[in-house]
């Protein structure tokens, strides 16, 4: 039998592949330009820390960025859930004098500088995630991934967010973002816990994605019988100090 060689090679890439889409609008100079940072960040919060805002500077180094994509359909055991996170990214946050509903944040990284399945992320989550992924796996999930078929990273590099409106009252918030990914852009409601608050910031929310929100077609081969979620959930705990 040939087809149960091709389920075990394609689940290997499930979890974090998706199949080719019509990309219409999104081929247009203007959406390639849209997810580019369209401001320098740097510039526009030194800008508000000269209003009076108390700008804070996130920190890569001392924060934690995490994507978890999760393996569907009935054969679904044959693959694997994935952990990516970025050890990079540039983030601000600016607390201003008039408090929570005039305040901001913009956080955005490249998805070619995302690390793929980490050992030691993995282990950290349990069963789930227990499974040992090999290197060559890893790589080919990584170009399934970013590549043309799926979420374009060499044409579409940046996943952005961007604060619209903050509400609520410390330690507990709600965030209305606008996410950018794949040259498109939605708005949605982000929970967000702020401490440290007005000498140091930490923040801890998470974010669900919905793959076909953005113009991308989850994975899926033989009917379904193996998919992966359309939903990819993004977790953060970020620290950030004002000089």
């Amino acid at each position: 039998m040939k087809i149960l060689p091709c389920v075990l090679f394609c689940a290997t890439l499930a979890s974090c592949a998706s199949a080719p889409t019509p990309q219409a609008a999104s081929n247009t100079p203007d959406a390639v330009m849209a997810a580019i940072p369209a401001t320098d960040l740097a510039q526009t919060y030194a800008e508000l820390r000269a209003a009076g805002g108390r700008v804070f500077t996130l920190n890569p180094k001392t924060s934690q960025l995490r994507m978890y994509a999760f393996r569907a359909g009935k054969a679904a055991k044959f693959g694997h859930n994935h952990v990516l996170s970025a050890p990079e990214f540039q983030g601000f946050f600016s607390l201003s004098p008039e408090g929570p509903a005039a305040s901001r944040f913009d956080l955005v990284f490249r998805l070619d500088q995302l690390a793929f399945d980490d050992p030691q992320h993995r282990a950290a989550l349990g069963p789930a995630f227990a499974s040992t992924i090999s290197a060559e796996d890893t790589a080919s999930t990584r170009n399934n991934m970013l590549g043309d078929n799926n979420f374009q990273a060499a044409r579409f590099p940046f996943l952005r967010i961007q604060s619209l409106q903050i509400v609520g009252d410390a330690p507990k918030f709600a965030a209305k973002v606008a996410v950018e990914l794949h040259g498109q852009t939605r708005e949605m409601w982000a929970p967000l816990t702020v401490t440290g608050l007005p000498e140091r910031l930490a923040v801890q929310g998470a974010l669900v994605l919905r793959q076909s929100d953005f113009g991308i077609k989850p994975f899926s081969v033989f009917g379904g019988i193996l998919a992966v979620h359309d939903e990819v959930v993004v977790e953060f705990t970020l620290a950030g100090d004002a000089p």
